[in-house]
């Protein structure tokens, strides 16, 4: 089981509900443990789509609040530091779906590929400049397209992860 985030935007245009809600079927599928920031939009969407397809969506709130967040959540995980908890986001996930949104997600997908972990991209996000050992950013056209390369990324992030070091 793989830990995939879906990032994307809070107020986000319409359009992307549909393909928010069928990432979110399809990784339920899949069995991949969804992670996202638990609001409203995108976050609401893909949860909904997750939700309904019986899958677990843990969603990294910005407040104090066990009680926030949008209703399709199966766990709330409040941090109380705001945009801060993106990069707790990115810090779970073993590669990450976007999802048209703006400045909140571009430094979501900023800190993955800084991580090496690759971003598949559904909408009009990039990052054109990255360094040698930083993720890769994909771009998505479907759905399906998006969650195959998301969990094909995630095999590949986990078999090249390091160790933890025990000793720190």
């Amino acid at each position: 089981m793989y830990n995939i985030a879906v990032i994307g935007g809070s107020t986000a245009d319409i359009s992307y509900r549909e393909i928010s809600l069928e990432v979110g079927h399809i990784l339920a599928e899949r069995h991949a443990t969804v992670i996202c920031g638990g609001m409203t939009g995108v976050m609401e969407w893909v949860a909904q789509g997750v939700s309904e397809a019986g899958g677990t969506i843990i969603g990294i709130l910005p407040g104090y609040s066990t009680t926030s967040g949008n209703r399709f959540l199966t766990f709330r995980l409040p941090t109380g530091i705001g945009y801060a908890r993106n990069f707790l986001i990115i810090r779970a996930a073993d590669a990450v779906i976007a999802i048209d949104g703006a400045t909140g997600t571009m430094s979501e997908a900023a800190f993955a590929l800084t991580e090496g972990k690759s971003v598949i991209v559904i909408g009009g996000l990039g990052i054109d400049h990255t360094k040698k050992d930083d993720g890769i950013m994909f771009h998505a056209d479907s759905a399906k397209e998006a969650v195959d390369l998301a969990l094909r990324e995630a095999e590949k992030h986990r078999l090249n992860q390091e160790p933890p070091d025990i000793d720190s």
